[in-house]
């Protein structure tokens, strides 16, 4: 690098400039082009070599599909679907009352009542664990797509750095996550027929939790890997009939005297 720098500068002091032309895009190109003198006249004697590689490429995000993408944008809001006179407004004043012009909390006030209207028990329910459930649903899949959507910039004294997650969020995200798993389990225990309703209509895909949990540390890995191949092999060796069974231990038992009172 410091070679080219000395001959770039060596050019210029000459009174010499090089003639860029089209650089293209990726480390496979290279750019050649010759310096050119005060006259016009190319000269031979020096070449210089252009490489661009795309360093700052940033990596496409997938895309996943929002939950608010099924709401038609002619539907009234949640505070004017009762009103008669929505109907006979001016078309500009239904696209104001409309989804069309509102929030994305008004938005997702709305798909949040879609969610309890399928597993609520009666038309007043409101605290039963299937609509809390619902609720807590709609929440974190808002959660999901504020962080596939927004990424989180922070500002340094040199760069820009790009983090793939809000912190906040996400372990809000979390936190409602652990709830929703723990009343999903309650839900399961008391009364499953309502556990496959809600899992059926919300789209829930219910995992067991992992019998206990346990920090893998390398001696433990070392050791389990140790024990898995010593019963393979005892296992193999048993089938092959070259391992004799144990037989069962006699233990006599001695009775002994107490002393005398």
């Amino acid at each position: 690098m410091l070679c080219l720098r000395r001959i770039v500068c060596d050019l210029w002091g000459r009174g010499i400039t090089a003639n860029l032309g089209p650089m293209c895009v990726g480390s496979r190109s290279v750019a050649c082009q010759r310096a050119v003198t005060e006259n016009g006249a190319p000269d031979s004697r020096t070449c210089l070599s252009l490489v661009v590689r795309n360093y700052a490429q940033t990596r496409r995000r997938q895309e996943i599909p929002s939950q608010l993408d099924d709401l038609p944008p002619t539907m009234l809001k949640t505070e004017y679907t009762g009103v008669q006179l929505s109907d006979a407004v001016d078309d500009v004043v239904k696209r104001l009352l409309s989804l069309e012009m509102a929030s994305q909390a008004e938005k997702l006030k709305i798909k949040t009542q879609q969610l309890v209207d399928k597993v609520k028990r009666d038309p007043h329910d409101t605290r039963s664990p299937e609509v809390r459930i619902a609720a807590l649903t709609a929440k974190i899949r808002n959660y999901r797509e504020h962080i596939q959507k927004h990424p989180k910039t922070v500002m340094n004294n040199l760069c820009v750095s790009f983090h793939s997650e809000d912190k906040s969020n996400k372990r809000k995200m979390l936190m409602a996550i652990d709830k929703r798993k723990k009343m999903l389990k309650n839900l399961r225990l008391t009364r499953y027929d309502a556990f496959e309703h809600v899992c059926a209509q919300l789209g829930i895909e219910y995992t067991f939790p992992p019998e206990y949990y346990r920090r893998a540390t390398r001696r433990w890995l070392a050791k389990k890997a140790l024990c898995l191949k010593v019963y393979n092999e005892a296992k193999r060796l048993q089938a092959a009939g070259l391992l004799k069974k144990r037989r069962p231990s006699r233990v006599q038992s001695k009775e002994t005297q107490g002393k005398p009172v």
